[in-house]
Formats: structure tokens, C-alpha cells, sequence
């Protein structure tokens, strides 16, 4: 398990990856002890405004961890705010969030459907900096009502400080161009209103990775640290993904899981009696590296070259294939959606899914059936069932 659950807000569920277990007391142990190079920073940030007292926090180093570690719990209790602002307006939408996830790079708000609407991702998008702004400004607002005074004040008024600068540091971030941090989704949201849907994500992605690759520049010759480039890796990668999957939802649009699935009356099935031998000489003589196992006409498992090569050579002949088959079988039904029958295998980790209409199997969806499919969807090659040819979605310009 990656991660766990600790509580709901509004009804999201909030959950901790493992990293974010590591970074927090990275973070405490790096404020607390750096505590007064920190305040200096803070200072720099708001002057002629009033200032921390550094002075009254040096020499203190059990008061600096116990500051270091509430300061560092602050930063991820606005990054899960931050979260939350695209959540609920995400949900104003009608949109369904999964989670918020903190994790090592900050916090995920998981939609599990994404707006097509410009105007929708626009308002989503802009919404968690919006709430990083105002925490900023409250917490500005309470340093500048607090009167220096001793040590316990000094180390409140740093954290205010702190958690004003933080805040807004993280809002200005969030909204450079880097696709699909905040300020890419705006990005792809404005290119969006006279562009396909598609052809905005590819222009945000390239600016995406262009800005991850200048960052990653920047924190490698002008000593920006490890975790900079660590980010910079995070958006081009992140670019990249989202880019892939908008291209594919593009192309399968209209695109159901009867139009590409192999129909039951070509599909080779075998028995659950059959040796794991036999099943091998099969697969080479088919050129197939997995099939349904059926009983009596009936689904039982799924049975792939992988389950049959964890059996030693000289046991094939007496090991059956009920013995190394999957019992967990994903299924799908003929009007499913082919991107959404991709991210069901994506999200369960298969590599089929069985296809099956009032408990009839019916036919058998593979990942090589979806990426063929892809392949020619995207050459303009395939027709829906409709008649309209779905490679236009890649035809349209700018």
C-alpha cells in the first residue's frame, strides 16, 4: 500500500503517500535547523514591513525543531487548502474527486473525470492558487497584528511569516506555464477556446516540457538543487503522460469496445484440465500469449506465457492450467468506451479484459487490440460504427 487515508473534508477523502512520510520531517528537520538563515529569508521577502526578530530565535535549538516541524506541517496543511480549492470547484461542476494525495512534490487533487469545457478547467485550475493567495494575505495580516514581544512570539510571528510567504510563493509557482501544474492547465483552458480540445493539450504539453527543461537547466549550473531538478523531471514527465492520454481519448472518440475487441466466434479459448505443456504448444503454434480459460461455457480465468513459464520445464506436462491461472478476470461490456476500458486495465494492472453481454462471453479486449486501433485511428484509417472517421481528431489545426 502507497498510501493511506487519515480523513475526509467535505466529503474527500485525504490521503498520505509513503514519500510524504519521508519529506515531512526532511522539511521540519531543515527549517528547525536552519531556523535564523530561514527568518533572514522571510525578512528579505517583506521588508520595510515588520520583521522577524532573528535574533530571538538563535540559540534555541529545541524551540527550532518544535518551529521547524509546525512550519513544515503549515506548508502541506495550505498545499491540501490549495487541493481543496480546485476540489470544490471542481465539484460545483459536477466532477467526482477520488482523493487529495500528499506526496513527495506537494498534493494531487485525483478528479476522476476531467472538464472538456474551457471555461470549466479555466475556473479549476485558477481556484487553488486563489486560496493559496488568500491564505497568504490572512496570515500576513495576523504577523502584522501580533506585537514582537519574546521568544514563544518571535517563533509564532515567524511562522505566520513564513506561512504568508510560503503561500504566495506557491501560488506564483503553480501558475508558470508548466503543463499540468496550475498555470499549464490555464494555458490549455485559453488555447482551448479556438482550438480542439486534442491540439490545445499538445501546445501546453511542448510548452510544458520546455519550461521542465529550462527548470531542470537552471537548478543544474545554477545550483537550484536536487529537488528542483527532481520537479522539473516530475513536469516533463507529467507533460508527456497528459498529452498521451488527451491524444488517445481524442481518437477513441465514439470508438466503443465492440468495434475493436476480438468477437467470441474467433477467439481461441483453452480448458482449465489442460496441461500447462499443452497450453505452450498452443500459444506457439496460435501465436497468442494469453487466453480466457472456460469451463462448461462459462469464464473461470484468464490464463497468460507469464503464469506458464513460473512452472519448471519438467512439471509442464503434469501441472494443469487451473493451477497457475488468474481467478481475478476484469471484465467489460460491449458498449463500454475503449478509453475507458483502457484505463480500467491501466488501474488494474491487466493485460485483457473479457468482454461479456448478460453473462454470455462475447469476445476478449487486449492492449494490443487498443494500441492497433490507436495506430490506425491515428493514420485515418478506421471508421466508427457511426461511419465518421475518427482520425479527423488529429486533422484539425490551428
Amino acid at each position: 500500500m502507497r498510501s493511506f487515508r487519515i480523513g475526509r473534508l467535505f466529503g474527500i477523502p485525504i490521503e498520505l503517500d509513503l514519500t510524504f512520510l519521508l519529506v515531512l520531517p526532511l522539511f521540519a528537520y531543515l527549517i528547525g535547523t536552519t531556523l535564523a538563515e530561514y527568518a533572514s529569508l522571510v525578512n528579505e521577502v517583506l521588508r520595510p514591513t515588520n520583521l522577524v526578530e532573528v535574533s530571538a530565535l538563535a540559540g534555541e535549538p529545541t524551540v527550532a525543531l518544535v518551529v521547524g516541524l509546525v512550519a513544515a506541517v503549515g506548508l502541506f496543511v495550505g498545499v491540501t487548502l490549495h487541493e481543496l480549492g480546485h476540489s470544490l470547484v471542481a465539484m460545483r461542476y459536477g466532477f467526482p474527486i477520488s482523493s487529495i494525495k500528499l506526496w513527495l512534490f506537494g498534493g494531487v487533487a485525483q478528479l476522476s473525470e476531467m472538464p472538456d469545457d474551457w471555461k470549466q478547467e479555466l475556473n479549476i485550475a485558477v481556484a487553488g492558487p486563489v486560496v493559496s493567495i488568500l491564505l497568504g494575505v490572512v496570515s500576513y495580516a495576523a504577523f502584522t497584528a501580533v506585537q514582537p514581544g519574546g521568544t514563544a512570539v518571535a517563533a509564532l510571528r515567524f511562522l505566520l511569516a513564513y506561512l504568508a510567504v510560503v503561500n504566495v510563493a506557491l501560488a506564483i509557482f503553480n501558475m508558470l506555464p508548466g503543463f499540468p501544474m496550475d498555470g499549464g492547465r490555464v494555458l490549455r483552458a485559453l488555447l482551448a477556446r479556438k482550438r480542439s480540445y486534442a491540439r490545445a493539450t499538445q501546445i501546453a504539453a511542448e510548452v510544458g516540457k520546455l519550461f521542465a527543461i529550462g527548470l531542470g537547466l537552471f537548478s543544474l549550473f545554477g545550483g537550484g538543487g536536487l529537488f528542483l531538478i527532481a520537479i522539473a523531471f516530475f513536469i516533463y514527465i507529467g507533460a508527456s503522460s497528459e498529452a498521451q492520454r488527451t491524444v488517445m481519448a481524442a481518437a477513441f472518440d465514439g470508438v466503443m469496445v465492440r468495434d475493436i475487441m476480438t468477437p467470441a466466434a474467433d477467439l481461441e479459448t483453452v480448458s482449465p484440465d489442460a496441461s500447462v505443456a499443452d497450453l505452450l504448444g498452443q500459444m506457439f503454434t496460435e501465436r497468442h500469449t494469453g487466453y480466457p480459460v472456460v469451463e462448461d461455457g462459462r469464464p473461470v480465468g484468464v490464463v497468460t506465457l507469464g503464469d506458464a513459464q513460473s512452472v519448471k520445464e519438467v512439471e509442464r506436462d503434469a501441472y494443469r492450467i487451473e493451477e497457475v491461472m488468474s481467478r481475478e478476470i476484469e471484465f467489460a461490456a460491449p458498449d463500454t468506451s475503449a478509453m475507458d476500458a483502457l484505463e480500467q486495465m491501466q488501474e488494474t494492472d491487466v493485460g485483457r479484459l473479457l468482454v461479456m453481454d448478460d453473462g454470455e462471453l462475447v469476445g476478449l479486449l487486449s492492449r494490443t487490440d487498443l494500441m492497433t486501433a490507436l495506430e490506425i485511428i491515428k493514420q485515418g484509417g478506421a471508421v466508427s460504427r457511426s461511419g465518421e472517421s475518427l482520425g479527423t481528431a488529429f486533422g484539425q489545426t490551428d
